[in-house]
């Protein structure tokens, strides 16, 4: 998709409410996602892990940049 590294204000903002496939991610002390270079998005969750499965990338992170109801369950 690009090869620019994007901060994730400007991810957030470009894909509002999407899932994002993240390569090279640069992470905080407590591993959250600063910024990285977008290979893939959707609104598609299953499609992300798809292309994610299909590109492969060494390293990577996926993001979702909408924000989830209190019933949502995270599991790592």
């Amino acid at each position: 998709m690009t090869s620019e590294v994007m901060p994730m204000s400007e991810i957030q903002a470009r894909f509002e409410s999407e899932w994002v496939l993240l390569e090279d991610p640069e992470t905080g002390e407590s591993l959250e996602v600063k910024r990285g270079k977008v290979l893939w998005h959707s609104k598609d969750r299953d499609e992300v892990y798809r292309k994610a499965r299909d590109l492969r990338p060494r390293h990577s992170a996926i993001v979702y940049t909408g924000s989830m109801s209190e019933e949502t369950v995270v599991v790592l």
